[in-house]
């Protein structure tokens, strides 16, 4: 290779790396749980494959949380509190708020979910049958109407695999899929009511729920219990820790 052919490789291989670091970048790694109790001090527990520890959610006590996000393409968490339009945003390995917003248009009250990809929030709009879509830093994007799932929505995951949106019905059982744009796909029952809030493992094709008498418990396609995870969390959510961010 030439002199010239070196330093034109060399600058495209730097001008790659900009954009990637323009873009964000992740590097999967492996599964973490995260669980946010209702009370006390409300510090994030956060189980990996090894130990288990926490992190600081910045709330005060007069702080309600009504929804819990977590997104590995940042390591961020969203927390949504009420009011419904007011989101704060988490920086897991930096342990302090990146930043805070408001929603205009968002109703007081539900969960939320994120989108690693583009990081996307979608919103439950608790008594309706829609979500709030918007921008990671909560610019509305647009309403979307959601099929064949009843008008209430107490928990909401998001499958990175297929590119789908997971909603728990107000008999906290009953689960239904859809598209981003809110068309049905199908829906599974679980064994027992959960709730208020739902995450989803995209590799192994599990749910996660709080459940009634204590602890997350694991939910496999068809709806049986697999598994209760001994956590003190009313919210969870789960994904991949990043080995590597850049962004």
């Amino acid at each position: 290779m030439t002199t010239r052919k070196r330093l034109r490789a060399a600058a495209l291989a730097a001008l790659a790396g900009a954009a990637l670091a323009l873009s964000g970048c992740a590097t999967k790694g492996p599964l973490h749980v995260y669980a946010l109790p209702a009370g006390g001090d409300r510090a994030i527990v956060d189980r990996g494959e090894s130990a288990t520890g926490t992190q600081d959610s910045f709330l005060a006590p007069a702080d309600r949380v009504s929804g819990f996000a977590y997104d590995p393409f940042t390591d961020h968490f969203f927390l949504r509190l009420d009011p419904g339009n007011a989101i704060r945003v988490v920086d897991r390995p930096a342990r302090k708020i990146k930043r805070e917003f408001e929603i205009a248009g968002a109703d007081s009250g539900g969960d939320l979910a994120v989108r690693p990809r583009d990081g996307h929030l979608f919103l439950i709009q608790p008594g309706r049958a829609e979500l709030l879509q918007t921008s990671r830093l909560g610019k509305v994007i647009r309403t979307v109407p959601v099929a064949d799932a009843g008008s209430r929505f107490d928990g909401i995951a998001y499958d990175a695999v297929e590119n789908q949106l997971l909603l728990l019905g107000e008999d906290r059982r009953r689960v239904t899929v859809h598209t981003p744009e809110g068309a049905f796909v199908r829906e599974l029952r679980l064994a027992e009511p959960v709730g208020p809030c739902l995450g989803f493992d995209s590799e192994r094709r599990e749910l996660y729920a709080p459940l009634p008498a204590g602890g997350i418990g694991v939910f496999g396609s068809d709806g049986r219990r697999l598994r209760t995870l001994d956590l003190p969390g009313t919210f969870v959510d789960v994904g991949p820790r990043s080995f590597v961010r850049v962004f």
